[in-house]
């Protein structure tokens, strides 16, 4: 588990790269590299206010696994109003 001031999501990621998506520190906010067709989905979902889960790594790697999960919470009054 990662806490950030901030997220980038920067939909250039190539599907030739070999990657789902990468994600990296930067500053004290995290950075995620995500494909054209995953972003729109991420679009589709903060529309619709629905969790979404991207997977980060190689497209052929086995074990170890990372994920960004983007989720909803019901009581807004004890999140960052910034």
């Amino acid at each position: 588990v990662t806490g950030a001031s901030f997220v980038v999501f920067n939909g250039a990621l190539k599907t030739s790269s070999g990657f789902l998506a990468k994600s990296s520190i930067v500053e004290d906010g995290l950075m995620v590299q995500i494909t054209p067709e995953t972003m729109e989905s991420l679009r589709q979902a903060l529309r619709n206010k629905k969790d979404f889960k991207i997977t980060c790594g190689k497209v052929d790697a086995e074990g170890l696994t990372e994920y960004v999960d983007i989720c909803w919470v019901e009581n807004e009054e004890k999140t960052n109003k910034g």
